[in-house]
């Protein structure tokens, strides 16, 4: 016998939304999850035909509801129980979002590029440079031995 109706927590988990139960439960619970236009919570019932948003930073993700599962899935099967209906828009954000990820990196987090480790050495050496200015730091004996007298 076919559910006609599942917790909207477990068919996020199911259908892999979300890794784990735990965290499609804390997204209901942070707000992150809507059907319709409200706000879900965990034990909220979803049925066929309903539409999920889902909200993960930048984008808000949209799902419809195709079948109905309490167990996770095989990836090749989530086809069979959700469609993606997400609008474009959302989509070109986040394509956008993970190029300029790389490009507007704020300064000062994280390793360096290659590129700033380059530039880091170009400077070190430069400023290695400057500090030598012809000063010679072999001594010669014979300054040594004038010192002595």
């Amino acid at each position: 016998m076919a559910k006609s109706e599942v917790r909207i927590d477990k068919w996020l988990w199911a259908v892999r939304i979300f890794k784990t139960r735990t965290i499609a439960t804390d997204a209901c619970k942070k707000g992150r999850v809507m059907l319709g236009d409200t706000t879900a919570k965990p034990a909220r019932m979803i049925k066929v035909g309903d539409v999920v948003k889902v909200r993960k930073p930048p984008v808000t993700y949209s799902f419809r509801v195709l079948a109905l599962t309490e167990n996770r899935l095989g990836a090749k099967l989530v086809p069979e129980y959700m469609e993606n209906i997400t609008p474009r828009s959302e989509l070109d954000l986040l394509e956008v979002v993970k190029i300029s990820g790389f490009i507007d990196r704020r300064k000062g987090l994280g390793r360096p590029t290659k590129r700033e480790g380059r530039e880091l050495s170009r400077f070190t050496e430069q400023a290695y440079d400057a500090l030598d200015d012809g000063w010679d730091f072999d001594f010669d004996d014979d300054f040594l031995d004038d010192d002595t007298e």
